[in-house]
């Protein structure tokens, strides 16, 4: 049997242990769906879990055929004696008491729920402390080298994915990382995050294709507004738009002032002379909308002619609380994954996860998909970035040799009270129930909010989608 060690812990955690956690797990979803009737029952059985039918085909003592809702399922194969036992390092930044460190514990939590899940008992997970430093992440990826991993999940930011590539590349271990800083990534380092490129170019092609052609932008001075700003440069070209003004901004309200004041100015000197801008791009994230926002009210800007648009970073709780930012459009995952993501995870371990926690969880079935589910002389590099995509909690994603990812994103409409999605992932349009793009919120799409009211707020390792 093989040994599936905690972090932080020297007592392994037996198949029995997971038996129990998933047992617990499935009992509160039970009682959940006994209160919430047979909608939420569907929601939990769907779109938790990434769809795993190839992981580990097999192997003694794999789950066959168990149905029980939001478990991953190994398929029969005639390869049986040809897998072995596979170890996963996951690394992350564990130590300390701030909000990072707590961060961190979510996505180590999450990574342990996509172990439980899968039950596949030839794959142990080790999760290591990253530190807070470059050379503290290299030592924990030698270590973890040294120790017989196969895969490496994580670190979480740039500066620590670069240091742990250094010992991983040398012995040809792959890394899923979540940084979204495309500068880290090749060479052995696959990135599982939101990349700006991505989702820039979904929301401005959208925007486009609703007859928006003519672009302003309001964009932070850092390390995401630089990249946030060639990706939007590149798609407004690409989808034949026009670019009629930009601005850059330092953190804080003061700072912004000035550059939102010629935008504004812009944005109304056009309209007088018949030639408007027909949409805002403000890329920032909470913080920065939390300042923007009583700007363009103050200005008198009508956001009805003028359509706002943003990227993932929009994607936190109340986001609709700023009523100028109603009827705002931004590039997500459809909110269900994670919204039936969230409660499993929170019926699990007692309360709800940070957003970035669904990538956690995908990363580490991803890697038990490409690690026990090849032959034993398999390179897990190749099986990482094989043909069909793979199916987890925020949607398809797959990893290309480059290191980047290719996904499909929705594009969700801000309401009053939580989001609608608007063009679904595949692009065939709204959901049942959501408003059409710009109007009103049906009483459908209003509801509570759910999928937003479950994203808490995280700081420094946020959201997904600032470069870190």
């Amino acid at each position: 049997m093989t040994r599936r060690t905690t972090p932080n812990s020297q007592y392994p955690l037996s198949r029995q242990t997971s038996r129990d956690l998933r047992g617990r797990a499935g009992q509160s979803a039970m009682a959940l769906v006994a209160l919430a009737g047979v909608a939420a029952a569907g929601l939990l059985a769907g779109g938790c879990a990434p769809s795993l039918g190839s992981v580990a085909p097999g192997l003694p003592g794999a789950i066959a055929g168990d149905s029980a809702p939001g478990h991953a399922q190994a398929a029969p194969s005639s390869r049986r004696q040809q897998h072995r036992a596979v170890k996963i390092a996951m690394l992350l930044p564990l130590a300390g008491m701030g909000q990072t460190a707590i961060i961190a514990k979510s996505m180590k939590q999450a990574g342990e729920l996509a172990l439980f899940d899968i039950d596949n008992p030839a794959i142990q997970l080790v999760v290591k402390d990253a530190g807070q430093t470059p050379q503290a992440s290299a030592a924990a990826a030698q270590q973890a080298v040294s120790e017989g991993a196969e895969i490496i999940v994580g670190p979480v930011f740039a500066n620590a994915v670069a240091a742990a590539a250094v010992p991983a590349r040398q012995a040809r271990v792959p890394i899923i990382a979540f940084s979204n800083d495309r500068n880290v990534a090749g060479n052995g380092v696959y990135l599982m995050s939101y990349l700006p490129d991505a989702e820039v170019e979904r929301i401005v092609s959208y925007a486009v294709a609703r007859g928006k052609r003519r672009f302003a932008a309001l964009v932070p001075q850092d390390g995401y507004g630089r990249e946030v700003d060639r990706a939007f440069r590149a798609a407004v070209q690409k989808s034949g738009g026009e670019i009629v003004a930009i601005e850059s901004y330092e953190p804080g309200a003061n700072a912004m002032l000035e550059p939102a004041q010629r935008i504004f100015e812009t944005i109304k000197e056009t309209s007088s002379l018949g030639s408007p801008i027909d949409a805002l791009f403000l890329p920032g994230g909470q913080d920065a909308l939390s300042s923007l926002a009583p700007m363009i009210a103050y200005a008198g800007i009508d956001t009805r002619q003028v359509q706002l648009l943003g990227t993932g970073a929009w994607d936190f709780p109340n986001v609709g609380r700023d009523d100028v930012l109603v009827g705002g459009w931004y590039p997500s995952p459809d909110p269900d994954g994670f919204k039936a993501f969230s409660e499993r995870f929170a019926q699990t371990f007692g309360q709800a996860p940070p957003r970035i926690a669904s990538l956690a969880y995908d990363a580490v079935a991803l890697a038990i998909q490409a690690g026990g589910g090849r032959r034993d002389n398999e390179d897990v590099h190749g099986a990482l970035v094989a043909a069909a995509a793979f199916k987890g909690v925020d949607g398809p994603v797959r990893l290309e040799s480059s290191g980047l990812n290719k996904r499909s994103l929705a594009v969700l409409e801000v309401q009053k009270f939580g989001v609608a999605v608007i063009d679904a992932a595949d692009g065939s349009g709204p959901k049942p129930g959501a408003a059409p793009a710009g109007g009103p919120p049906t009483d459908g799409a209003r509801g509570d909010g759910s999928a937003a009211a479950l994203r808490q707020p995280h700081e420094g390792v946020a959201t997904p989608r600032p470069v870190f």
